[in-house]
């Protein structure tokens, strides 16, 4: 390999600035921490293919050889003999782009001419191993998408994104053109790298698209069906509880027992600077030859904070990412004081239909005969009964209203989770900026849900299955539900499910104090209306303004 950087002289794959969203490149000391999780053994290995997936600066090959060159040292101690063994027999790599490709080979090889044969530095010539074609094992492999009804059946990239961009984004390795038909003999024993995230972020002015198609779970799926000796990638970690079209693809990652070691990181901006990856990033172990629970570990600021072996079956289809919430969660849901959980009280995303949608168009601004109110995020308008969809008896009782969409931030340390509840008195209907979050037949079982949607212990459980702003009726899988009837405050909530003191001090630090708003006597809340905190005056209320006073 390349002569080790001078001290104080920084790694020029430290240095490289990220290009698009679906172009991270991961810095090489990262590279050299998840490597760690390998055994040892790896090494030592000299039969061993290693293959990169979706190489972009080439570092999780360089890392790797350095490795090789050092375990491989008895095996062949000349170190030219070693270098080429390595370079040519044991690492691999399917570039996204022609530009990464050529900088994973410079990365690698010391060049971007494989065959060396543009190396005309005599102090480099020695390091550099020369293959018979300028690609050397590192390809991009030029790949189509299969268009069909407007998205490639693969990948599901829009075809106006494939049409717009010089780059169309159709990855080799998921698309089925790499290995190459040249290599479809080949077996790999390790996989390892950080695959493309998403496609369809932005055009080619920075415009968001509504085709946003995560792509991390169509590598992770190709490498396993490869079944190599070990996996090791890592990707955004969304998967855990949510994100778009990956929930068959989390049901297969939770109940694979071969999946040894997780390693979340909430806050991926300490692995990628600059880069924002909502929900943070995790790094995974796969071991064809393991069977048993995941070794389940949280990175902050650098350091390993907490470590559980966990069966992540466990986790009633998502995958907790705080490990002692999901001991919490655990004690809460094998309680025999359960009696089915919110999920199955709380709306759809649409409660009274999908055309009243958030900037529905169709209410007037004033009442008129026979008209009903409806509630939008931050006004009210008013529609005739029979433009809802359904739930049409909804609007005769007594609801409690929660927003779509919240960030969840509280203060400095503490989370909020829900924006406020609202108890509403019969009369109403609401667009879809809000859950109906229940219906009743009496004020006082309304106000009584009302508030045990503001206790800590709802919202806490609630957190542990919110991986964006936006609420389903899913995130409420956790909280029992229980007899509205009573008043719940969280100390009667702590004491019901027996929490230790410990268990209650984790809740209460980590839950901010969150209020309710009563509309008990009326079914148009007072925030809404004109000289109300949420009330914006405007003729026309943008789609765009349509969002929680959290966010």
């Amino acid at each position: 390999m390349a002569k080790e950087i001078s001290a104080g002289v920084p790694d020029v794959l430290e240095t490289l600035a990220q290009l698009p969203n679906d172009e991270v490149f991961t810095p090489p000391y990262f590279v050299n921490e998840m490597l760690d999780l390998l055994p040892t053994e790896v090494w030592s290995n000299p039969t061993f293919r290693w293959l990169d997936p979706g190489a972009k600066s080439g570092s999780y090959l360089r890392e790797a050889s350095k490795r090789l060159m050092v375990g491989l040292e008895d095996w062949e101690p000349d170190p030219v003999s070693r270098r080429n063994h390595i370079l040519k027999n044991m690492l691999f790599g399917a570039s996204i782009t022609e530009l990464t490709a050529e900088i994973s080979r410079r990365s690698l090889y010391q060049t971007a001419d494989a065959t060396g044969q543009s190396v005309k530095d005599d102090s480099i010539k020695d390091f550099v191993v020369s293959f018979d074609h300028p690609e050397g094992n590192v390809l991009f492999v030029p790949t189509e998408h299969q268009i069909v009804k407007g998205k490639c059946v693969i990948c599901r990239a829009p075809e106006k994104l494939v049409r717009d961009r010089r780059e169309n984004f159709a990855y080799s390795f998921i698309h089925g053109t790499y290995p190459t038909k040249e290599m479809e003999d080949m077996k790999f024993d390790v996989i390892v790298g950080n695959p493309p995230y998403q496609i369809g972020m932005d055009d080619n002015q920075g415009n968001r698209t509504a085709n946003i198609t995560p792509l991390y779970n169509m590598f992770v799926d190709k490498a396993i069906s490869m079944n190599p000796r070990y996996i090791l990638m890592i990707t955004p970690s969304r998967w855990f509880a949510g994100g778009h079209s990956l929930s068959d693809y989390r049901e297969r990652m939770l109940n694979d027992r071969r999946l040894k070691n997780i390693v979340d990181i909430p806050n991926a901006s300490e692995v990628f600077p600059g880069v924002e990856v909502k929900g943070g990033v995790s790094y995974f172990l796969w071991d064809s030859h393991y069977e048993g629970d995941c070794v389940f570990s949280t990175r902050i600021a650098g350091e390993i904070n907490s470590t559980v072996k966990r069966d992540l079956r466990e986790g009633q289809g998502v995958l907790i990412r705080d490990n002692f919430a999901a001991e919490i969660v655990k004690k809460i849901s094998s309680d025999p004081f359960e009696k089915g959980s919110l999920a199955e009280k709380v709306s759809a995303s649409d409660p009274f239909g999908q055309s009243i949608k958030t900037n529905f168009k169709g209410a007037e601004a004033e009442p008129f005969e026979g008209s009903i109110p409806l509630v939008y995020v931050n006004k009210v308008g008013y529609i005739k009964r029979d433009q809802l969809e359904r739930n049409h008896d909804w609007v005769d009782k007594w609801k409690v209203l929660l927003p779509k969409a919240s960030d969840g931030r509280g203060g400095v340390d503490q989370l909020t989770v829900l924006g406020e509840p609202i108890v509403l008195a019969p009369g109403s209907a609401c667009t879809q900026s809000y859950l109906v979050a229940g219906t009743f037949e009496s004020a006082n079982e309304a106000e009584n849900y009302g508030k045990y949607l503001t206790t800590k212990f709802v919202r806490f459980l609630v957190l542990q299955r919110k991986v964006s702003q936006d609420l389903t009726p899913v995130r409420f899988k956790f909280v029992p539900l229980l007899d509205m009837n009573k008043v719940w405050t969280d100390d009667a909530l702590y004491a019901l499910f027996a929490l230790q003191p410990h268990e209650v001090e984790y809740i209460e630090k980590a839950i901010a104090p969150r209020d309710w708003i009563d509309s008990l006597d009326s079914p148009i809340p007072a925030t809404h209306l004109p000289g109300g905190r949420k009330y914006k005056a405007a003729d026309v209320v943008e789609e765009a303004d349509f969002e929680d006073e959290d966010e």
